[in-house]
């Protein structure tokens, strides 16, 4: 035990061993989801279903082990939702590729990944993201995580007059995440450990009574992943009509990692003047799960989120992560188990954590609107395209255009440059697919 607390730093972190087991099973227990949601959607794209589920319990345990053991950050790792979107809705069904050339495609970009980490070309990225837009990230994934808990809890439902409107408030779902969202809030101003978990659970056992839940029962054999296993074809995925399609993967990758890593690690309190300090081992960790994923059977994985949610919870070192691993490995035994805790039940958890997220924002210089608005941008366009790599992109293309007006162009840094000359060629030559 003594051993296991100096390897991930237990008492510099001011954590213990039952704590940051509780914050792994509320980050499962939030992103649980993508064990179900990833193979519906990969299933649109032809692949078999029941592969993709064992490809994505998978890979999100060798990322998240990777991420845990290695870099030592509190940061779960899965297939990513809306690039699994991408992949199967734009690349297989829009643009006609075979789902074998769009994990080819998912390689590819994976290979150019895992260069640009080694080479240490995303730590110069980092380095060189302004310090307005960092703090914005944090905001900006709290409002994307917002969005996503009130539609998952029901509370927000698409309108196609006004894009979103209030959902039905006398359905029982919706009733059970607010009194689950009161339920974790007042737990965690009592100070309560395990507040979120305890929600968590609270609101799925009260769904078998008031929300129609029924027990799908515990145990059942994973199926065989033989039919998607090293199924991609990567001299497809060279062909001219698919590099548009690696470099869209590579963009969205680079930049929702990246973002969510720095969001999260700064929820956390892990940023030490700006900078994490294990840092290209835990891009390491998303780059090789994106290799691994692909030759496994599904689209690319990146950080999630959601992992703010088990930070909330006391996460702080990398034994969060792994709890997270061997949950994943113990869904595909105990799929039926974990597919009963409902959308609504985790949303009350993600909501508050999206709450207390923005309170980032207060660290931006209000009085300079050349810091502020691209900050505002980037937090602002993460919910509203449904993209952390959207507002990234925005808000650099912003801070950027708008230092050259007022004539403080010298002011910034090459690498912002770079990146908002790449996004720019991005959404005019490529589109905003």
């Amino acid at each position: 035990m003594d051993s296991v607390k100096r390897y991930f730093g237990f008492d510099e972190a001011g954590t213990n061993l039952r704590v940051e087991v509780l914050a792994g099973v509320t980050t499962f227990l939030t992103m649980a989801y993508i064990i179900f949601v990833n193979p519906a959607i990969l299933g649109d794209a032809g692949m078999p279903k029941d592969s993709v589920f064992v490809a994505t319990c998978l890979v999100a345990a060798l990322a998240s082990l990777i991420m845990g053991f290695w870099a030592n950050y509190p940061i779960a790792c899965a297939p990513g939702m809306g690039l699994n979107a991408y992949f199967a809705y734009t690349v297989v069904k829009g643009m006609g590729f075979t789902w074998q050339a769009a994990l080819g495609a998912v390689f590819v970009s994976g290979c150019l990944f895992l260069i640009v980490t080694l080479f240490r070309v995303r730590e110069v990225i980092v380095a060189g993201i302004p310090h307005s837009i960092r703090i914005a990230i944090t905001g900006g994934i709290g409002l994307f995580l917002a969005i996503i808990s009130l539609k998952s809890a029901g509370i927000v439902t698409g309108n196609p007059a006004t894009l979103v409107t209030l959902g039905n408030l006398h359905d029982p779902h919706v009733v059970l995440a607010i009194i689950g969202f009161f339920a974790i809030v007042t737990l965690d101003y009592l100070r309560v450990r395990g507040s979120i978990l305890i929600g968590i659970v609270g609101v799925t056992i009260l769904s078998f009574f008031f929300g129609g839940n029924e027990f799908r029962g515990i145990v059942s054999a994973p199926p065989s992943i033989t039919p998607t296993l090293f199924q991609l074809d990567i001299k497809a995925a060279l062909s001219t009509g698919v590099l548009n399609v690696i470099l869209v993967f590579f963009l969205v990758e680079l930049f929702d990692a990246t973002g969510t890593l720095m969001g999260v690690a700064n929820r956390a309190g892990l940023l030490v003047h700006g900078k994490m300090h294990r840092l290209n081992r835990a891009l390491l960790a998303d780059s090789t799960a994106i290799l691994a994923g692909s030759l496994l059977g599904t689209s690319s994985t990146t950080a999630y989120i959601e992992s703010a949610s088990g930070v909330q919870a006391g996460g702080r070192t990398g034994v969060t992560a792994i709890t997270v691993a061997v949950l994943f490995l113990l869904a595909l035994f105990f799929a039926p188990l974990a597919g009963v805790v409902p959308g609504y039940a985790t949303a009350p958890a993600l909501l508050y954590v999206s709450c207390l997220m923005l309170r980032e924002m207060a660290d931006l210089p209000w009085d300079d609107a050349t810091e502020v608005v691209p900050a505002a941008l980037t937090a602002l366009l993460m919910p509203f395209t449904y993209s952390i790599a959207n507002g990234v992109a925005f808000g650099f293309i912003s801070y950027a255009g708008l230092k050259l007006l007022t004539g403080q162009g010298r002011q910034v840094k090459l690498v912002v440059w770079v990146i908002a000359a790449v996004f720019l060629f991005r959404f005019f030559y490529l589109g905003s697919e």
